[in-house]
């Protein structure tokens, strides 16, 4: 669970390296693709741009490098060569990546064109929620802290938590522990210490945070068919505070800014 710090530098590069398939995506005009065509094109940059594994790719059966989930699809929407990305959509890209053997998992919710206020609000409020539980993050802190905190940003706004999927350990194992809840109470859970590495996920839905899983075994939708938006990132936790292993360029300021 806690890594040293040769390992930590390894989780560094896989961290980087999947920041930068994100880079690379914020420059595509999503709209007329099809998620297959997202996948391939992720597929090509992380095999052949970084040298690096795709790691969803074959875990647990699945055949993608990565989940597409559009709308009222919570997680785990499958790639589909006749599912076309439309203006108005939100989609949000989950992707892992694996190199010298330790593995960085992210997400993104992506504005696909000209997106309505209500979306775009339920967005920016998933990602804040996300920001949320990477503040709390310190040596001597508790999971429930992050759990609380971003449950009660999203409450405060109007929309609830996902209970059913949530952050995890991570490392040479794509799921490791802790599980680390989007919900919760301060001052519980497991203690932080220094080197432990884990992803923050919050999944957060218009209206009811019911779920259910579709015919295919993996698509997650919202059982009220309102939208859902999901961010995540891979936090380590350092001396002094938190490193954001997959933090992107223009997320920089988010740094800054207190909880």
């Amino acid at each position: 669970m806690v890594k040293t710090p040769d390992e930590l530098l390894l989780m560094q590069v896989s961290g980087k390296m999947l920041a930068s398939v994100f880079e690379m995506l914020d420059g595509q005009e999503l709209a007329g693709m099809s998620t297959m065509q997202v996948n391939d094109l992720v597929d090509r940059f992380i095999t052949m741009d970084l040298a690096a594994r795709p790691a969803s790719k074959g875990q647990y059966g699945f055949k993608y490098v990565l989940n597409c989930s559009i709308n009222h699809v919570v997680c785990h929407g499958v790639p589909d060569a006749g599912e076309i990305i439309r203006d108005g959509d939100i989609i949000n890209l989950d992707i892992t990546l694996e190199k010298n053997g330790f593995i960085a998992d992210s997400s993104k919710t992506y504005l696909v064109g000209n997106v309505p206020p209500a979306a775009r609000r339920l967005v920016r409020v998933a990602q804040e929620a996300m920001w949320k539980g990477i503040r709390q993050v310190r040596p001597g802190a508790h999971l429930g802290d992050i759990g609380f905190a971003i449950e009660r940003h999203a409450k405060k706004n109007g929309y609830s938590v996902v209970r059913e999927y949530c952050g995890h350990g991570i490392g040479r194992e794509m799921h490791e522990e802790p599980a680390v809840l989007n919900f919760g109470r301060p001052g519980t859970g497991m203690k932080l210490r220094e080197g432990m590495v884990f992803t923050i996920e919050p999944m957060v839905n218009q209206g009811t945070r019911k779920v259910s899983t579709e015919s295919d075994g993996w698509t997650v939708v919202t059982n009220d068919r309102k939208l859902s938006a999901q961010f995540e990132h891979t936090v380590a936790v350092t001396r002094t505070g938190v490193d954001v292993l997959t933090l992107r360029h223009d997320e920089m300021p988010m740094l800054e800014r207190r909880a």
